[in-house]
């Protein structure tokens, strides 16, 4: 059997187990006795064993068999649950953790048996009282010689399914009862239940099964289930056809004796009623009638779909042609004065089309950033007892939505961030208690949209930034010279700390101090057209915000003039548009800067940074357009404003990456290319 196929989604589900047991088993940490819980991390183990299994990954199934053989013993409360307990069980994830990348790049699992790890469960299973495992073949049987094996008897009639089987033995038809057992060690129960089906119906009709065909479906169901069956064949070719499919340990049958429907009740309407329901009983199987009890339609499963990533960014493009289509009809509306009032309603009806269209996409685009911040409380968790400090992690906000391709390269940048508070912000617990602070230091990580932007905070309540020391450090280390530290503000001295090979832990430890700066954690935030900034107490704590773009795909953007070229701004940083007279230009340190409302603000002309020549006179007014990065306003000069438009951000590829202030291009209606400025980059 080709299991490739079947790769990709492999991959997705085992990653949304793993995240899911990580999380659990920190719930399980701090309420050992939480039944739900349990259940929860068996069933994801359980389900991770049986995937591993199906696609040939021996190493990754003996692990999580001892995984499950762990908790099926916590569950049936014959052992407790003990700290060390849990750190084997971390390591046991961070194991299917490495076979996961391994099989993510090379379809392989590797060659680490990470015996050990099994060893120590074992161990556990054994210091926990459990009793040693039996060979699945003989449990499955114990657990049959337990119970009465006749269970179709436990079945509870209605009167549907009464009037059902009465025709049917009207007819001379025989009606038996079956229970079915499959081995414990049958990896696809499911399955096995749809095989014996298909045979069974290959004799018969099944008219009940027990539990629900649902359940059974959806695995929901133990070892054994049972169906009662209407045949013209012997109860010896139905168990012989149901012994025949493979995982099954044993079937147990018999005529199935119940009270019939008597003559009186079945009335002469009813008889033929009677008939079609044993007719167009096949159809029905998969649903039984015992569903009908619970009144109301079923619940509605399975409403997610996962979709390539590659196929979406397909769909964004003809999105993005669309645009740039609707953009050239009213371009061409505008030029030729098309004063037909059927032209303009249809560019309407195409805007409001195309509108709605960007927003499906988008939102279909947007996951929550849920699936990058849970693996966070078990790190912290970590760093707590790397660190030796006392350490809680309260998290809010992780529905909050981002673009897809934004929230897969954001995680390392705020695990950065996480670990920086954890090492450097963090005091140890004697200075806390001397400081008469708490013992456990707290982060904090908080997600909220604001506008077109999704803001993330870490914040600490540990030691802030000593500006100092950072200044001390940056002149020891010839970043600044002596007297620019004099005339530099807290916070520039601050924003020094994002400058490249900047530490200032006192020794590398390998939580922060791995060669990944600050400086890249910026750069990464800048290359998602995001920025990152620091607000930092001495003695009261740190606080670092994230601000990313909610899309990186279709921007409103500001059109603007300089020197005869088109450029774009995103309005999401402009605060106003100013109209500044020369006059009131002023020099500070050979900068221009304008006053205005209480700020001073520094001009950039663009014709200058563009290398463009300016179409206004030196004595015209200036046109300002006022933008904002973070607590930093700057003026941007330019020459004619052009009006406010949607537009689709296309890349301008590795070949222009070096030109920072240049963040990408846009097609206009008429055809005509303009460059997309990036005014924190400006800034």
């Amino acid at each position: 059997m080709d299991v490739n196929q079947y790769l990709e989604i492999f991959l997705d589900e085992t990653k949304e187990h793993l995240e899911n047991l990580n999380a659990q088993i920190l719930v399980l940490e701090q309420e050992p006795e939480n039944a739900d819980t349990i259940n929860e991390i068996f069933r994801a183990a359980h389900s991770l064993k049986g995937m591993a299994g199906t696609m040939g990954y021996k190493r990754m199934q003996a692990l999580t068999h001892d995984m499950e053989n762990v908790f099926s013993e916590i569950r049936n409360g014959t052992m407790k649950v003990k700290s060390n307990l849990i750190d084997t069980l971390f390591q046991c994830l961070d194991a299917l953790e490495e076979y996961t990348g391994n099989i993510q790049e090379t379809a392989d699992e590797g060659t680490n048996d990470n015996q050990q790890l099994i060893d120590q469960l074992n161990q556990f299973l054994k210091a926990g009282g459990a009793v040693e495992e039996k060979k699945p073949a003989e449990t499955a049987k114990a657990a049959a010689e337990d119970v009465s094996i006749e269970k179709w008897k436990d079945i509870k009639l209605g009167e549907s399914e009464k009037v059902v089987l009465s025709a049917a033995r009207a007819q001379g038809k025989n009606v038996y009862g079956l229970t079915v057992f499959v081995q414990e060690s049958c990896l696809l129960k499911a399955a096995r239940a749809f095989l014996v089906y298909k045979a069974v119906e290959e004799k018969g009709e099944i008219i009940v099964c027990n539990p629900p065909a649902q359940d059974i479906e959806d695995e929901r169901f133990d070892l054994d289930f049972s169906l009662l069956v209407i045949s013209d064949c012997s109860l010896e070719e139905i168990l012989q056809v149901t012994r025949n499919v493979s995982e099954i340990d044993k079937v147990a049958g018999a005529p199935y004796e119940f009270e019939g429907v008597t003559e009186a009740e079945t009335t002469a309407e009813q008889q033929p009623a009677a008939k079609t329901a044993v007719a167009a009983q096949p159809q029905n199987a998969a649903t039984p009638k015992a569903n009908d009890k619970k009144g109301g339609g079923k619940p509605v499963v399975n409403r997610t779909v996962r979709v390539d990533i590659e196929k979406l960014d397909v769909l964004m493009n003809l999105v993005s042609e669309l645009i740039i289509a609707k953009n050239s009809l009213v371009s061409a509306s505008s030029a030729e004065g098309a004063s037909g009032t059927g032209f303009k309603e249809q560019i309407e009806y195409l805007e409001s089309v195309t509108t709605n269209l960007h927003e499906s996409v988008m939102k279909v685009r947007m996951v929550p950033i849920e699936s990058v911040v849970s693996k966070f409380p078990r790190m912290i968790r970590d760093l707590s007892k790397k660190l030796d400090k006392k350490m809680e992690l309260y998290m809010s906000g992780e529905e909050t939505e981002l673009d897809r391709t934004v929230v897969d390269e954001i995680g390392d940048p705020l695990m950065h961030l996480l670990r920086n508070a954890a090492d450097h912000g963090l005091e140890s617990s004697e200075v806390r208690l001397q400081r008469g602070k708490p013992e456990a230091g707290s982060i904090f990580l908080d997600a909220y949209q604001d506008g077109n932007n999704v803001v993330i905070e870490v914040r600490d309540d540990g030691n802030g930034i000593d500006v100092e020391a950072v200044k001390s450090k940056a002149i020891e280390r010839g970043v600044i010279t002596p007297e620019q530290g004099d005339n530099m503000s807290e916070k520039d001295i601050i924003n020094l700390l994002f400058h490249a090979g900047f530490s200032t832990a006192k020794q590398i430890s390998d939580v922060s101090g791995r060669g990944v700066g600050l400086d890249v954690v910026k750069a990464k935030i800048e290359s998602l057209s995001g920025e990152v900034e620091v607000k930092s107490q001495l003695g009261e704590g740190s606080t670092w915000i994230v601000r990313l773009p909610l899309t990186l795909a279709i921007i409103q953007a500001l059109m603007v003039i300089v020197g005869g070229e088109k450029y774009a701004i995103s309005l999401g940083g402009i605060q106003t548009i100013e109209d500044i007279s020369p006059s009131e230009i002023k020099l500070v340190q050979n900068r221009e800067v304008i006053h205005l409302r209480g700020s001073v603000i520094p001009l950039i002309r663009l014709s200058k940074e563009l290398d463009i020549e300016s179409s206004k006179s030196p004595e015209e007014n200036l046109v300002v357009v006022i933008v904002k990065k973070g607590e930093k306003l700057a003026g941007l000069v330019i020459d004619e404003l052009m009006g406010q438009q949607e537009i689709v951000i296309k890349s301008l590829g590795k070949y222009i990456s070096k030109c920072k202030i240049i963040s990408g291009a846009t097609i206009l209606g008429d055809g005509e290319v303009a460059l997309i400025l990036d005014a924190n980059a400006l800034i």
